[in-house]
């Protein structure tokens, strides 16, 4: 039996995965995320899954860092990141950060099939183009590095940091209090040799699919 994880959040695009899926693996056993909270527990509960398809826009998912998270925490889930950017540097900063294969969303049928057959068989599956966009640099290796080490409750509030949002409304948000996030925060800051929020966004940003649009968070005091 085939087990396939579907990660996006748009419902239609969900559905039209699905069924392309289907008519290539017709016996194929899907399981659906809408968000990444929903995929982490998700990924946790079907650790043995054949395949992951991820989106690469889900909300709360910055650019790369949920594929070097999720390749840190499940080395052993193949990963096809999915996604409606096609130009060669992206894909081929997917493939550097862990991808078994990068599927266009413009993609047909035939080429679905395709790709999906190639990396359960083991093999990467990307347009030809991503080989002609030059490998992701040292500087953003160190920083996937340095995301791997973050726990799973230390990579949810640097998500949440870079989404903008302060301690008390990430300690709202998980339900912790703010002196958890506190404690949290100064890990982070450590691991990804930060001295400061800002540094740390600016740092986790160069994950992001546009480094140079990453904004630095709201000034907090200690």
């Amino acid at each position: 039996m085939t087990t396939l994880l579907l990660a996006d959040d748009h419902p239609l695009f969900r559905e039209a995965l699905r069924g392309a899926v289907l008519r290539v693996i017709p016996d194929a056993t899907l399981h659906e995320a809408e968000n990444v909270e929903t995929l982490y527990a998700l990924a946790e509960r079907e650790a043995d899954a054949d395949l992951l398809l991820l989106d690469l826009n889900m909300p709360g998912a910055q650019g790369f860092s949920a594929l070097v998270h999720l390749r840190a925490l499940h080395p052993q889930l193949p990963v096809m990141m999915v996604s409606a950017r096609e130009d060669p540097a992206t894909m081929r900063r997917a493939l550097d950060h862990g991808a078994v294969g990068f599927l266009p969303k413009s993609a047909d049928a035939a080429q679905l099939g395709e790709a999906i057959r190639h990396v359960l068989a083991g093999d990467r599956w990307v347009p030809a183009a991503a080989m002609t966009a030059p490998a992701a640099g040292s500087e953003e290796h160190d920083v996937a590095r340095r995301v791997r080490d973050l726990t799973p409750q230390q990579f949810r509030v640097l998500q949440m940091l870079c989404d903008g949002l302060l301690n008390k409304q990430i300690a709202y948000e998980l339900s912790v209090s703010e002196a958890t996030i506190k404690a949290h925060m100064t890990a982070i800051l450590r691991k990804l040799g930060a001295n400061n929020r800002t540094q740390a966004v600016l740092i986790a940003g160069k994950l992001a699919l546009d480094p140079e649009t990453v904004t630095p968070p709201p000034e907090e005091a200690d």
